[in-house]
């Protein structure tokens, strides 16, 4: 692929521009004792990490005659208690600096009510000249419409963009869209190139 052709580079959040694991399962854990259900199983936890929390809560509280009570304690439930536990992963400020100097940036995620406090936390809201949440799209990822709203705001055609994710639901995303897919940190995915540190897409890019 020819990367001189990008202007917009999109990013997924969870997993790749945060570490967070432990602040999803704290979150999700509290809602399941908030109801007297079991925590968490370990097989559970990507479905934590890459789907939305409606979706999530549907799943763990799937037959229990809850899902309706446990919809409305989510989405009433602050995240603020659950924001610290969330790590910036390695050099995310500094790339971000870096290749807006050049290029749009956008977040595309399914992450809804709590990507604002994320962001606020770890000081990511100016790095950022789109971003697409949740709350922002009528059907989460892998649905291209969070995507779609990218590339209609930039007037960006879709091989002008590359989104970096981490899941098998963002390889998904790209191929809906369009967009080439690159993967952070996860070899099996299938990608036009693979990234083990966030400063490596700005070495790709560079002529």
């Amino acid at each position: 692929m020819h990367f001189r052709k990008v202007r917009v580079i999109v990013y997924d959040c969870d997993g790749v521009l945060i570490d967070s694991r432990r602040a999803n399962q704290a979150y999700y854990n509290h809602i399941l004792d908030h109801f007297g259900l079991r925590v968490l199983r370990p097989e559970q936890m990507n479905l934590v990490q890459t789907a939305a929390a409606p979706e999530v809560i549907d799943a763990l509280f799937l037959g229990t005659g809850l899902r309706d009570e446990a919809q409305h304690y989510q989405a009433t439930l602050p995240n603020d208690d659950f924001v610290s536990l969330v790590r910036l992963e390695p050099n995310v400020r500094e790339v971000l600096t870096e290749l807006r100097a050049v290029y749009r940036t956008a977040l595309v995620t399914n992450r809804a009510k709590s990507l604002a406090p994320v962001l606020r936390h770890h000081g990511l809201e100016s790095l950022f000249d789109l971003v697409v949440s949740g709350l922002d799209v009528r059907k989460p990822k892998p649905d291209p419409e969070g995507l779609l709203l990218v590339m209609n705001h930039f007037s960006a055609s879709p091989e002008s963009m590359l989104f970096v994710g981490d899941s098998e639901i963002d390889k998904m995303l790209c191929k809906n869209a369009g967009v080439p897919f690159v993967a952070y940190r996860n070899e099996a995915l299938d990608a036009v190139y693979h990234l083990e540190e966030h400063t490596d897409l700005v070495r790709l890019l560079t002529p």
